[in-house]
């Protein structure tokens, strides 16, 4: 079956900077456009980058562009999300995703059909 497993979280100073690293088994990675979501306590989950499957496009929120930064491995069925200067408001489960369709201008997480289970990010001020 399809496992998706996300891990590089933690607790990190604001301006700092961390790693997430997701991979994906039991598909063809490379059929997939991958997605990085994040929710916050109290709030809706939300999209923060997606990169089509060959990895030639990209898609930033408006809240990460210019911060964060989306890749993948194909070769290794993984996908990165680097994030820099981290902000307290960054805060939240990050989730990893897998769905057919990559937008370039948008990121709905229900067109996404396989999720991991989350990897924690705490920004501190």
């Amino acid at each position: 079956q399809v496992q998706v497993v996300e891990s590089g979280g933690g607790l990190v100073q604001a301006g700092g900077s961390l790693r997430l690293s997701c991979t994906a088994s039991g598909l063809t990675f490379n059929d997939y456009a991958m997605g990085w979501f994040r929710q916050a306590p109290g709030k809706e989950r939300e999209g923060v980058s997606c990169i089509r499957w060959s990895g030639g496009s990209t898609y930033y929120a408006d809240s990460v562009k210019g911060r964060f930064t989306i890749s993948r491995d194909n070769a290794k069925n993984t996908l990165y999300l680097q994030m820099n200067s981290l902000k307290p408001e960054d805060t939240a489960m990050y989730y990893c995703a897998a769905g057919p369709f990559f937008r370039s201008h948008d990121l709905r997480p229900n067109e996404f059909n396989y999720w991991g289970r989350g990897t924690q990010v705490t920004v501190s001020s």
